[in-house]
Order: C-alpha cells, then sequence, then structure tokens
C-alpha cells in the first residue's frame, strides 16, 4: 500500500507576501493588479469579504475598499517555492511538483528511514517550512495521489488530514461530486442533471451507465474514483544541477556583519543538513550576496576533501564571505549551495592520524535524528539561538 503525501501552499503568493511583510497579515490583501487584472492570491481576512483567486481585481477591490494591494514578484515566488522542494527532496527522490505551490511525495519506500509515522514526518515538514520560509502548508496523506489531494483540501488551512485506507470510502463518499479531480462546472451540472450530487451517488451508478452518459473514457474514470481507485504514481522529477543549498532573504536589508555572519552559519547548517539527508557529499562551496539594489554577487572556494558537514562548509563560506571585504554594504539576501556534489557511499576520505573514533560526523547525525523527531529548532549551535541574531522578518 502507497503513503503518498499531498502539500499545498496556503494562499501561497499572498502568504510570501506577508512573510515577507507583517503588517499585511492581519489586514485584508490579495497580490495581484490594482486596477487591472484578476487576483492571484488572496489571504484568509480578505476571503471573508468573498475576495478569491480569480476574481476581477475591480470586483475585489468593490468587495473590500480597504483592501491592500501588493503587485507580484514571480521571481521571489519561484525562488521560495525551490526553496521548498528542497525540503522535501531530504525525505525521498520521489517528489513531484505538481504545480509552483503544490507537491506529492511518495514516501512509501522512505518512511522506515524517516521513522515509520508519516504524520510525525509530515508535521516535521510542517514546521521546517514555516521555520525556513515563514508560510503554512497544508499537508493531505492518502494511499492515493487522488485521496491525499482531497485530504489536503479538507485540512486547510494550515492543518493535516490521514486518510487510512481503511477509511477511503467513508472519507470520499460524502463529499460532493466536483470534489472529484477533473469535474468542473460544466461536468458537475451534467452530473447533477443526471441526479448525481455526491460521489457516493457516482459509486452506486453502474461503470457502463456512466460510460453511456459522459463518454466511455471519462465514464470509467469517475466510476473508478468514486471507489478511491487510482493507480497514478508519482512522477518524480528529473535532477537538476547536482548541488544542494539554501538562502534566506531578510525581511529589512541590513548591514550589520553580525547578522550576515549568524545567517551564513544557519544557511551552512541547514545545506549540511539536506546533504546528509540525501547522503551526498561535496568539495565546492558558493556564497552568494544579494545587495538591497538586486545586485547579486557569488563567490567559489574548494575544500580539500568532500565533506557534509556543517563546520566544514561554513569555515569555507566565512572565508568567502570575509574576502568581499564588505563596509556598511546593505545586504537583502545571503545563501549557502554545495555544487559537484557525489554520492557518500562512493566516497573515501582519508582519515587523520589524530582523529577521534567519535567525533562531528557521529554528533551531526544524531543531531539530524532529533530535529526529524522533535522539529527543526530541536538541537541548534547555541549562535543561532541567541534573540537578536535570526534574520529580520516584516
Amino acid at each position: 500500500m502507497k503513503t503518498i503525501l499531498h502539500v499545498d501552499m496556503d494562499a501561497f503568493y499572498a502568504s510570501v507576501e506577508m512573510a515577507r511583510d507583517a503588517s499585511l497579515a492581519h489586514i485584508p490583501m490579495f497580490v495581484g493588479g490594482s486596477a487591472r487584472g484578476v487576483v492571484l492570491s488572496a489571504n484568509y481576512p480578505a476571503r471573508v469579504y468573498g475576495i478569491t483567486a480569480g476574481m476581477p481585481s475591480t470586483r475585489a477591490r468593490r468587495l473590500c475598499p480597504q483592501v491592500a494591494v501588493v503587485h507580484p514578484d514571480f521571481d521571489h515566488y519561484t525562488e521560495v517555492s525551490k526553496a521548498v522542494a528542497e525540503v522535501f527532496d531530504t525525505l525521498t527522490d520521489r517528489v513531484e511538483m505538481a504545480s509552483i505551490d503544490e507537491a506529492f511525495i511518495d514516501l512509501t519506500s522512505a518512511l522506515r528511514r524517516l521513522g515509520g509515522d508519516a504524520a510525525a514526518v509530515a508535521e516535521g515538514v510542517r514546521a521546517q517550512v514555516m521555520d525556513e520560509q515563514g508560510i503554512a502548508c497544508s499537508v493531505g496523506i492518502g494511499p492515493s495521489k487522488f485521496i491525499a489531494k482531497l485530504a489536503s483540501k479538507a485540512a486547510k488551512p494550515d492543518g493535516l488530514k490521514v486518510v487510512h485506507p481503511d477509511d477511503v470510502i467513508s472519507f470520499l463518499h460524502p463529499l460532493p461530486v466536483d470534489a472529484i479531480w477533473g469535474v468542473g462546472e460544466v461536468t458537475a451540472e451534467k452530473l447533477h442533471r443526471l441526479g448525481l450530487m455526491t460521489v457516493r451517488d457516482i459509486a452506486n451508478t453502474p461503470r457502463t451507465t456512466l460510460q453511456r452518459a459522459m463518454g466511455e473514457g471519462q465514464g470509467g474514470l469517475l466510476f473508478d474514483l468514486a471507489w478511491g481507485q487510482d493507480e497514478r504514481s508519482v512522477l518524480a522529477r528529473e535532477p537538476a544541477e547536482r548541488s544542494i543549498g539554501s538562502q534566506e532573504t531578510f525581511g529589512r536589508d541590513t548591514d550589520d556583519e553580525e547578522v550576515v555572519a549568524t545567517e551564513i552559519l544557519r544557511m551552512a547548517a541547514r545545506t549540511a543538513s539536506r546533504m546528509r539527508a540525501q547522503a551526498m557529499v561535496g568539495r565546492v562551496v558558493t556564497l552568494s550576496v544579494r545587495f538591497a539594489d538586486f545586485t547579486t554577487i557569488t563567490r567559489t572556494g574548494t575544500l580539500k576533501a568532500p565533506t557534509d558537514l556543517t563546520g566544514d562548509i561554513h569555515s569555507e563560506a566565512m572565508r568567502l564571505w570575509r574576502k568581499l571585504h564588505l563596509s556598511r554594504a546593505r545586504i537583502r539576501r545571503v545563501g549557502v549551495r554545495v555544487e559537484k556534489l557525489a554520492s557518500k557511499d562512493d566516497t573515501y576520505t582519508q582519515p587523520a592520524l589524530d582523529e577521534p573514533r567519535c567525533g562531528w560526523e557521529q554528533a551531526e547525525q544524531a543531531v539530524d535524528q532529533a530535529v526529524l523527531r522533535f522539529g527543526p529548532a530541536a538541537v541548534q549551535r547555541a549562535r543561532l539561538t541567541r534573540r537578536g541574531t535570526r534574520a529580520p522578518v516584516g
């Protein structure tokens, strides 16, 4: 039996903007055009007024004249989406990004390694996405993509819903017909004319009757889905360049070198953790710095030996940072990436004669296990726990 997660970012564009500007969190706002165009994403206070995605902006402003309008920043949304996908990649290579703000994750073969509790893994994902990006996501768990997607919808906003195989029918059958994947207004109206209002109604209609009324292909698919039968596999993404990294956009541009240095440590730790989760090591470390005027520079260094340890990656990233000799420059974003990766199993590192039998490698493996079980803040380096050293948000 498969274990599939469907992760759906709640009001994605709006959530990203609220993470950048906390003042938008408790007022009605939407992302889109102010006078022309449509609403791309609305936060939940705006939805109270009936504002929804796809609505003309002019109508949204009539429904709520005081609504705040934020023009979209698609480059930033893409960056956040890629960062969230890197969180998913630490679980398994069976990840399908269905869109910029949703993904299917097949945990079937990875679940034992992750502790055996799919709900705990899902809560860990939700906590990590919130911790790293400041946005909420809803997660559905089911034995198929179809059920997992319906479960994530039922979990909104900012929730988790598990549908066990034995509960599929009781969960599915009370739903309206338009809950079925691919049933839009036209198809729903046609089903209603046939007297079919719920998924149970479709399930209790003979397949041949549905095929005569809806067409052989669509009628058969509706019947199968009404009984929770969905054999589609998660389509794993084609691997991109062999690199793993992390980046953080400051809520306010900063020229505080201590804040930047702390964030470089945080990015190094996050990158190293992701490398260990995928059993990869690398020698090439790249530091990226984006300034307040959006100018971006990168600097690259090569380590003596492949590594997946935070200290090694952080030391090289800081060496690259110090070589920039920046003085009071306003920094918008920093990132740390390790490139030209190789499988740890295929890489040999000559141990030093004075190297202890147990060292940082074992310590960081223990930290990874604690974080996996208790969440991203379970164990951190002391510098990352100090007040005032976190990247400012809002």
